[in-house]
């Protein structure tokens, strides 16, 4: 018999643009990737409608993080809106109980489509926190 196989905990991984780590994100959404279908009615064929694969989709990526001193999300974003989107690979890592990384993923030629920043309360006390989505041109899963 087999040990006990845990899954992992969501909140221990980091995130890396271009090789360099950006930040201390508290959120990352979009980790998705679906075969788009056609549907095809074959003549006489009364039992079934043959479903077949097309192209690959993916969704766009959100990184989600507190508001810092570092500006680099909304140069990128700038960057996008003042001429060619600047396209960079970014990595997510997840990381063990021990913070060791055990599972990423990759996606290529990413750029920025939205960037939303924090809402503010006067009457609040919760953490700034800013937004970056990002499209992209494919997305990878890698064991570490």
């Amino acid at each position: 018999m087999s040990g006990r196989v845990d899954p992992y905990l969501d909140f221990r991984f980091r995130v890396e643009l271009d090789g360099l780590l950006v930040g201390g994100f508290t959120e990352v959404s979009g980790l998705e990737v679906e075969v788009g279908t056609e549907e095809y009615e074959e003549g006489g064929e009364n039992a079934f409608t043959h479903v077949l694969p097309t192209r690959m989709e993916h969704g766009t990526l959100t990184l989600e993080r507190g508001v810092t001193d570092s500006t680099e999300l909304w140069a990128w974003m700038n960057a996008a809106r003042d001429g060619p989107p600047t396209f960079k690979t970014g990595q997510v890592f997840l990381h063990d109980a021990l913070g060791e990384p055990v599972r990423g993923w990759e996606f290529r030629r990413g750029y920025p489509v939205r960037w939303t920043g924090p809402e503010l309360a006067g009457a609040g006390g919760a953490v700034a926190v800013e937004s970056i989505e990002i499209a992209h041109h494919g997305l990878d899963q890698f064991d570490v």
